[in-house]
C-alpha cells in the first residue's frame, strides 16, 4: 500500500481516518452511519479478506452481526480454542484482543473446529469493542496483512474504542429517550407516548387498509385500595397491574399508563370482535389474579373496560381514545366490572350480548 511507505505517510493517513471518525462521531447520533464510518476506515485500511462487526446483545448476550463483508464470517465464529471457547466467547470473557497469524499452525485452536476457508494460511484478529471493563462487541478481521497489522494495532484499538464510545452514547440516548416515555409506576408506556404512537398506526391503517383496536380500561374503585391499604400499596398494584398487561398480550400490541388508573392498549390489525375476546382474557385475569398475595391476602381487582375500532368508529388519534372512554364510562355508570363496546354498547363477560 503506497501510503505505507513512509512513517510520516502512515501517520498522516492515521490522522486523517482519526478526523474522519471524530467529525461522524460530534455530527450524528445515529449509530449504523457512526459504525458504518469506523468500518469502512479499518477495511480501507488494514485490507482484509473478510471483515465483520458483531455486536452483543445487551439482554440475551448473545452475538449478532451488525455488519460482515466477505465470504466466511461463519467459518471465524465457528472456530473452537482448545478449552472449548469459540474467539468471540474468549474476547469477551478476556476482554482481550485474540490475534492468531495462522489458524492452521496456531496450538490454541480446536483444529477440528476449522473447514475449508482455513485450507490456505488463514490469519484472524479479533478487537474487542470494550468500555469500563465491559466489551460491547468485536471488529474480526480474516487473512489481513499481519505486517500491516502489527505496525498499526495502536490504529485498530483506537477505532475500538471510538466504536465503544459511539455505542455507550446511543444506548445512553435511548435510556434518556424510553425515561420519556415511561410510566416509572407501571413500566408502561406513558399517555404522552400514546398518542404519537397512535398518530403512527392511524397513518399506517389507512396506508395498507388494516383496522385495528384501542381498549380503554379503568380499575374499579381504586380509590379504596389507597384508603385502606396506603398509597405504597396502590402503587405496587399498579406496578402488577403493568405487568400483567404486558404478559397477556402480544409483542406487537402496546400498553399505555393514560393517568392514575387508567390505562389505555392498543391492538394492531385487529378488528373489534377480536379485541373483545383480548378484554374478556384480560378481565378474566382481574378476576382470577392473586393481586399482593403477600402484602394484602383478600385484596380483589375489578375494571371497567371501553372498546372502539379503527374506521369504524373513529378515523383520528383524539376521537378514537373519546370513544373508548365512553364506553368505558358506560360501563361505570351501569355497575362497573364489565365491557361496554362501541356502536354495540355492554355485552358481558361471556359470550354473546346481554
Amino acid at each position: 500500500m503506497a501510503f505505507q511507505t513512509t512513517d510520516s505517510a502512515r501517520q498522516s493517513h492515521q490522522l486523517k481516518i482519526f478526523h474522519d471518525v471524530a467529525k461522524a462521531l460530534t455530527s450524528s447520533l445515529d449509530l449504523d452511519i457512526i459504525l458504518q464510518t469506523i468500518m469502512e476506515k479499518v477495511a480501507a485500511y488494514f485490507e482484509p479478506v473478510t471483515w465483520s462487526l458483531l455486536m452483543l446483545d445487551e439482554t440475551s448476550k448473545e452475538f449478532y452481526y451488525a455488519a460482515a463483508v466477505g465470504q466466511g464470517c461463519e467459518s471465524v465464529n465457528a472456530l473452537t480454542l482448545k478449552t472449548g471457547e469459540t474467539l468471540a466467547r474468549w474476547v469477551v470473557e478476556h476482554g482481550e484482543p485474540i490475534i492468531i497469524s495462522d489458524v492452521n499452525q496456531d496450538p490454541r485452536i480446536q483444529q477440528t473446529s476449522k473447514d475449508e476457508f482455513f485450507s490456505d494460511a488463514c490469519s484472524v484478529v479479533c478487537m474487542p469493542i470494550r468500555t469500563g471493563g465491559k466489551v460491547l462487541g468485536i471488529i474480526q478481521l480474516v487473512k489481513v496483512d499481519m505486517q500491516i497489522y502489527s505496525r498499526n494495532e495502536i490504529l485498530l484499538q483506537t477505532l475500538a474504542d471510538y466504536a465503544a464510545i459511539a455505542i455507550e452514547n446511543a444506548r445512553a440516548v435511548h435510556r434518556i429517550q424510553e425515561l420519556s416515555i415511561t410510566d416509572d409506576c407501571t413500566g408502561l408506556f406513558n399517555a404522552r407516548h400514546l398518542f404519537t404512537v397512535l398518530s403512527e398506526e392511524v397513518h399506517r391503517s389507512e396506508r395498507f387498509g388494516y383496522e385495528f383496536a384501542l381498549l380503554f380500561i379503568d380499575l374499579d374503585h381504586f380509590k379504596r385500595v389507597n384508603d385502606d391499604h396506603g398509597h405504597m400499596i396502590g402503587n405496587k398494584l399498579l406496578g402488577q397491574v403493568g405487568q400483567s398487561l404486558r404478559e397477556n398480550l402480544r409483542l406487537v400490541d402496546v400498553a399505555f399508563r393514560y393517568g392514575g388508573d387508567e390505562f389505555v392498549i392498543l391492538l394492531p390489525q385487529t378488528s373489534k370482535n377480536a379485541a373483545l375476546l383480548v378484554a374478556r382474557r384480560l378481565m378474566e385475569d382481574f378476576h382470577s389474579n392473586h393481586w399482593l398475595a403477600d402484602e394484602t391476602p383478600h385484596l380483589s381487582l375489578r375494571a371497567s373496560v371501553g372498546v372502539a375500532g379503527y374506521p369504524v368508529d373513529a378515523t383520528d388519534p383524539q376521537a378514537i381514545v373519546k370513544r373508548a372512554d365512553e364506553m368505558m364510562y358506560q360501563v361505570k355508570q351501569a355497575g362497573r366490572d364489565n365491557i361496554g363496546v362501541a356502536g354495540v354498547g355492554i355485552v358481558g363477560l361471556e359470550e354473546g350480548p346481554q
